[in-house]
């Protein structure tokens, strides 16, 4: 049983269940029948009735078996639950934006009851939801308020954890540095104290400049050292960061992909990982070191002189109130920063990949003036961060300023009084000096952690993604005979709009198949589903007689070709882009390819012939050109499965009769699915399916549609007008 909502227990005895019924579905309604707010309402679906509860009484009960069909129909600002019930279109109940996803489901979950396939109810899940929180999440393993679970500092170590190795010998040279600086200072008092004011002689002042100078040295080589190895760790884990991403981006679906804009994918794969290999070259490499000096600064300090001590942390928490105080606005800024960033790369990439476009319409100032907004935004943020530093830090450089001179007035006091000596004096104020150096460069750490927090957590929105596993059982290399079955496939991009509903369809392998039907009715999405770009929300497509979720991907997509009407070609050569769907491909396998798709003798006419550069998306070639250059592609794998998308629809009238040639031949014993506006190009197809309002309204051969006198025939007739 699948019951979301617990309803009133006087609901429940209002409803009378039988013996032989039970509750699926209970779905508060939140918007009334007079459109205000309503209260204590319920949608309530049963395996015999569909129910609508307000307050202590059942306004509406529809028996099962007079429904036909279910819709959950989105409106602005929520949606709407209708049933055509007794061949009537009627309303069930009204609700909010917050629900659209639900009713979709239940929508769907009612035309399954209609259908009399009870089991696939009770097997469903409703919805995912966050194992931390329990909120609903649509893709995600955590929501987004917990996909930071455990803070920075856990994210921070999840990242750091293959690298152990690397981390203990930084932070072995961090402790080096550390106690050479702290050494100094003590070698620097018994100069003062011991060959300066008590004439000690050359011998003991040589003796001591020597060990200052090997301490110098010392520390040098030790920086060296360590800058080096944090270097090369924030190298390496950057370029391990980059390839984890571009490794999630080609796993994660292609929804997701189309949701993101592409400068802000483009910006987390390379500035957010380079601003990591930066932190740790520049920030993390110092970060142990200065934090042991400042605690053993602090120890020497109080135990040299405790009143001086006293008076010098006096002002440290001055500088600590206003770290903290602004600590939220320092992570904000940034991360407002980085928004604004991904708005400038997206529209950069947008406007270069249109370039063409733009150029067609004139809008080259428009584009400029679009660009000069968003980059002065983006300018605006960064002077206003620069600007908050650049009050920010001279204000805490003034307190730690005071603290110095304070030292240095009460100091001198006790050296003149004989309580303190001149080295001792000047060995504290040189620690004096460490502690604000070192509380200054604290003072900047925070806006650097916060940087890098935004950093992880974008990095982490993506790799957080969850990704379904295969199954375990699942079909490691299934070698495809090519009968396709949709069995009641429903598939909508948005889960509460279908743009496929209940598609049942069977075929044969080796048969051709055409798909027609008006713009958006659903056709590409049919073949989006075959190509598995996208799975079905409800029912299944059968491989045969294998559910498509149970064979391997890899194996699934080295036996399909797929020709679209948007023809996208890489950067790089003739010879590349054909090879692309077969790496291991021989010359004379290419070249066979592109006779049969009608491209040899074109190539063959270019300065470089099969190595000539395309440029970018293949712009150097004509439309005609890119698309014999994919069906090549296509042609080369020898597929199983065949999907055309309009594949003639750039070549012109000689070149579209040679290709129709090479395709009927490569379509030879091999199922195809064909998608053409130009019915004419489908006469030949063994069915033709016609796709009206999300649903197959038709199928069958040319010859019986047209006696049919339906859809198809229209379609024919308005063509030839």
């Amino acid at each position: 049983m699948i019951l979301k909502y617990t309803i009133p227990q006087r609901v429940k005895e209002l409803i009378a269940l039988t013996e032989d019924e039970c509750i699926y579905y209970a779905v508060p309604v939140d918007i009334g029948r007079d459109a205000g707010w309503a209260a204590d309402s319920y949608v309530i679906v049963t395996t015999k009735r569909v129910l609508l509860s307000e307050g202590e009484q059942i306004v509406e009960a529809l028996s099962i078996s007079d429904i036909s069909s279910a819709h959950a129909l989105p409106r602005v600002g929520g949606g709407l639950l209708a049933v055509t019930y007794k061949g009537e279109e009627r309303i069930i109940a009204h609700y909010s934006a917050k629900h659209l996803s639900r009713y979709a489901y239940v929508a769907r979950g009612i035309n399954i009851l209609v259908s009399g396939r009870f089991e696939e109810v009770e097997s469903r899940e409703y919805e995912r939801t966050c194992p931390v929180c329990g909120r609903a999440i649509p893709g995600t393993k955590h929501c987004l308020k917990c996909s930071k679970e455990g803070g920075f500092i856990k994210t921070f170590v999840r990242m750091a954890g293959p690298y152990k190795k690397e981390f203990f010998g930084v932070f072995v040279l961090m402790i080096l540095a550390a106690v050479t600086t702290l050494l100094n200072p003590e070698i620097q008092k018994h100069l003062i104290n011991d060959v300066l004011k008590g004439n000690g002689g050359m011998r003991k002042a040589l003796f001591f400049l020597g060990m200052m100078f090997s301490l110098s040295v010392g520390i040098v080589i030790v920086n060296v050292l360590k800058s080096n190895a944090s270097a090369k760790l924030g190298a390496r884990i950057a370029a391990d960061l980059r390839s984890k991403l571009f490794i999630k981006y080609q796993e994660l679906p292609i929804s997701f992909i189309n949701d993101r804009r592409p400068g802000e994918l483009l910006n987390r794969i390379t500035g957010d990982t380079q601003y990591i290999r930066m932190f740790m070259e520049d920030v993390f490499c110092n970060l142990f070191a200065v934090l042991f000096i400042f605690i053993w600064d602090v120890v020497f300090m109080m135990a040299l002189n405790l009143k001086l001590s006293l008076i010098t942390f006096a002002f440290i928490p001055v500088a600590v109130i206003l770290t903290v105080a602004f600590r939220k606005t320092v992570s904000r800024i940034f991360r407002l920063q980085f928004r604004k960033n991904d708005d400038v790369a997206s529209d950069l990439q947008d406007v270069l990949s249109g370039m063409r476009v733009v150029k067609t319409y004139g809008k080259e100032k428009e584009e400029a003036e679009k660009f000069k907004i968003l980059s002065a935004e983006y300018a605006r943020v960064n002077r206003r961060n620069e600007t908050f530093w650049a009050y920010f830090s001279p204000l805490l450089q003034m307190v730690m300023g005071l603290g110095v001179l304070a030292v240095v007035l009460f100091g001198g006091m006790d050296v003149l009084n004989d309580k303190m000596s001149a080295g001792e004096l000047y060995q504290f104020v040189t620690y004096t000096s460490l502690l604000f150096q070192y509380i200054s460069w604290m003072n900047r750490l925070p806006l650097q952690l916060a940087q890098l927090s935004a950093c992880l957590d974008r990095i982490n929105d993506i790799l957080g993604q969850d990704v379904e596993a295969e199954d375990e059982n699942v079909v490691k290399d299934l070698k495809i005979k090519g009968e396709i079955v949709f069995d009641h496939a429903t598939f909508g991009y948005k889960s509460y709009q279908p743009v496929l509903e209940d598609i049942s369809v069977t075929v044969k392998p080796g048969e051709m198949i055409g798909i027609v039907g008006a713009s958006g009715a659903g056709k590409s999405t049919l073949i989006n589903l075959l190509m598995g770009l996208y799975d079905v929300d409800d029912g299944r497509i059968l491989i045969d007689g294998r559910d498509k979720k149970t064979i391997k991907s890899s194996s699934y997509h080295s036996q399909i070709g797929v020709v679209l009407q948007e023809t996208f070609l890489f950067s790089g050569t003739i010879l590349d882009n054909i090879r692309f769907s077969k790496p291991d491909a021989t010359y004379e396998e290419v070249i066979r390819a592109a006779k049969m798709a009608n491209a040899h003798d074109f190539i063959c006419s270019t300065p470089n012939g099969y190595n000539t550069y395309v440029g970018e998306k293949g712009y150097n070639l004509s439309g005609g050109e890119r698309q014999r250059i994919a069906i090549a592609r296509a042609i080369l794998t020898d597929p199983r499965l065949l999907i055309l998308d309009e594949a003639t629809a750039s070549l012109d009238t000689e070149s579209e009769f040679m290709i129709q040639k090479a395709l009927s031949r490569l379509t030879g014993g091999k199922t195809t699915f064909a998608i053409a506006h130009r019915l004419s190009t489908l006469k030949n197809a063994d069915r033709i399916m016609v796709i009206d309002k999300h649903r197959v309204a038709e199928i069958g051969s040319h010859e019986e549609l047209m006696a049919k006198k339906g859809i198809y025939y229209k379609l024919q007739l308005a063509q030839r007008c």
